[in-house]
């Protein structure tokens, strides 16, 4: 074991903290500072002089990318003959905020959350505040160690210990009816507007809101429609704490 690590565990003021992720994660953080504000909710961030806040919000936009990025290649890997849209909706069930809140619970990450229990109701099988963590994780890894390290994280410690990826492929994952019966029960009006891109963009990449008596709840961007579509309702799905 390195010195810098031999330090870290047993030496350093924060060896207490490294000695839990190291038991949580299975290796010794670089930048421990990264992981303090991976697992920091904004309930309990403070305010930084240019304005920003130390909470888990930007690594979470990070780590949503790179898990995105990992899992699209493993399955492009695992289904070398299924279509694009197949892997566009086993993607989305991997990365659903209800799945990543079940494989943080398996890591434990509910034991390292920093948050205020006076504002989030926590636990609570409606919040995504344990798959927010995660996705932020993955992020402080991502900055920690590099890409491979992080790659090698998500496919040997997340992806083959705790996913059934034959048995997601079985589960169906209809998002869009999920989200239109729930705007039936509860007498809401749901649509799906198809939005115009940016400059510059393909004129073949869709972007799609799903609105809910007008408001935007949900964005999906796909080169197929119907993929589109089912993203927005995702979102949406997630905005409104029905996964």
């Amino acid at each position: 074991m390195p010195f810098t690590s031999i330090y870290k565990l047993y030496f350093s003021p924060t060896r207490k903290y490294v000695q839990n992720l190291k038991n949580l994660l299975g290796f010794v953080p670089g930048n421990v500072a990264l992981y303090r504000m991976a697992f920091r909710h904004r309930s309990v961030a403070i305010v930084l002089k240019n304005g920003s806040k130390n909470s888990n919000e930007r690594l979470e936009f990070l780590g949503d990318a790179v898990l995105g990025s990992v899992i699209a290649e493993e399955l492009f890997k695992l289904y070398p003959y299924k279509p694009e849209g197949f892997l566009t909706e086993m993607r989305s069930k991997i990365v659903s905020r209800a799945n990543l809140n079940q494989l943080s619970r398996k890591l434990g990450l509910q034991e390292i959350l920093e948050f205020d229990n006076r504002i989030v109701n926590f636990p609570n099988k409606q919040t995504s505040l344990l798959g927010d963590a995660f996705e932020a994780l993955i992020g402080a890894i991502y900055l920690d160690k590099g890409y491979d390290f992080t790659k090698s994280f998500i496919l040997n410690r997340i992806i083959k210990p705790h996913v059934d990826i034959q048995m997601l492929e079985r589960t169906e994952s209809n998002f869009k009816s999920k989200l239109i019966e729930w705007c039936q029960r509860n007498s809401k009006e749901v649509m799906f507007e198809l939005m115009e891109n940016s400059d510059g963009e393909s004129n073949r990449l869709f972007t799609i809101h799903a609105l809910i008596d007008g408001e935007t709840k949900g964005i999906g961007r796909d080169y197929n429609k119907k993929n589109a579509e089912k993203l927005a309702a995702e979102k949406a799905c997630e905005a409104l704490h029905l996964l």
